[in-house]
């Protein structure tokens, strides 16, 4: 039994509009599947389905509360050759039971159930290694989408012909509603993904990396440019939006609002002061390391430097949040990530930030000094 609704779920009278194309019952695979795989990029992707078009990738942990929001949405979505993977990732709560009760009756949905907890990076391979459409999407298990959005999607992506396509969203928390848009011009025209990277001093599209907002080519993973680095349990999405935008051919930012992200939920990774945060570090020493060996590494290398930068003072200005111990321990890590970087470039990078900015990462640059032999 579920412990009452989710107290900031919107109301559903608003997305109550039915999507009336007809469906699709993908009846050859299990609804229900069980797994001990981890997520690897080296496992081999099940081979596409002439007759699967979509397939929407859903990790769960731990959403009892909203996950059955989820589903209705998705039910408002349903068309001919969609697919839904649930990746069930050894939730602690009453997820398991919620998916497999619902999914049995949502045409086109199954659920794979990772029988140890592998992280949110993981189980969306293990989506990607199952899926078999032409186009793949990624859906949190506390986020909506608006009737139809999926369709539009899939239009969109075939009509462009290119790699990836992403969208703007909304977030939302309660009642409240705040539009976020990703940074790059002009819309609904194909553009090399490189374009999307700079300038180094402004917000642009590997700033905005959410994996729900977009649709992308299947080509796109059977490359391996669409998994999430196994064991980063947050900030996944970094190294894989700036892979993506490094490596890919072509894509486009379109002007599409379907899908709603679910803001301050108590049990998401973003909400949370443990050594789970510290994992962005080693993602952008990833970010960083793909910037240096990059062919343009001139230009990249800056954008690289100043948005760790960014990150590593947005995460000292919240060590008040941490433990003793866990904040004593941010702080040295910060230390040594800043004493790995190419110096010379990152002292460029530095004089460029604000003074509050420009401060922290100069007191971390001098002890970092200290410490070498």
């Amino acid at each position: 039994m579920l412990q009452g609704p989710a107290p900031d779920r919107p109301a559903l009278s608003k997305l109550d509009a039915t999507h009336s194309s007809p469906v699709l019952h993908l009846q050859h695979t299990p609804a229900i599947q069980d797994v001990p795989n981890v997520g690897s990029v080296s496992e081999v992707m099940t081979p596409a389905d002439a007759g699967v078009e979509l397939t929407v990738i859903i990790p769960c942990y731990n959403v009892e509360l909203y996950v059955e929001d989820t589903i209705r949405s998705l039910r408002r979505n349903l068309d001919d050759g969609f697919e839904f993977i649930f990746v069930d990732d050894s939730s602690t709560d009453y997820t398991s039971g919620i998916l497999r009760r619902e999914v049995a009756t949502l045409p086109g949905g199954r659920v794979i159930t990772n029988q140890l907890n592998v992280g949110l990076a993981a189980a969306r391979n293990v989506g990607i290694n199952a899926a078999r459409g032409r186009y793949i999407a990624f859906l949190d298990g506390d986020d909506l989408v608006l009737p139809g959005y999926y369709r539009q999607l899939v239009d969109q992506i075939k009509d462009l012909q290119v790699d990836f396509v992403r969208t703007d969203h909304i977030r939302f928390n309660g009642p409240h509603r705040v539009i976020d848009r990703i940074q790059f011009g002009p819309r609904r025209r194909p553009a090399d993904p490189r374009s999307g990277i700079l300038p180094t001093d402004r917000n642009t599209a590997v700033d905005y990396p959410f994996a729900w907002a977009g649709i992308f080519d299947r080509k796109v993973a059977e490359r391996g440019l669409l998994h999430f680095t196994p064991g980063l349990r947050t900030c996944e999405d970094r190294p894989w939006i700036w892979r993506l935008h490094r490596q890919a051919e072509s894509f486009a930012a379109v002007n599409l609002l379907g899908l709603l992200y679910r803001r301050n939920v108590s049990n998401s990774l973003s909400q949370v002061s443990d050594d789970r945060q510290f994992d962005f570090i080693p993602a952008f020493d990833e970010i960083v390391t793909g910037a240096e060996t990059d062919w343009n590494a001139e230009r990249y290398l800056p954008k690289a430097l100043r948005s760790y930068s960014a990150i590593i003072c947005h995460q000292l200005s919240r060590q008040d949040s941490y433990e003793p111990e866990l904040a004593e321990a941010l702080h040295r890590r910060c230390r040594d990530a800043v004493g790995r970087l190419p110096q010379q470039e990152l002292a460029t990078v530095v004089a460029g930030l604000d003074p509050r900015r420009r401060a922290m990462m100069t007191k971390l640059i001098s002890e970092s000094e200290v410490l070498v032999p």
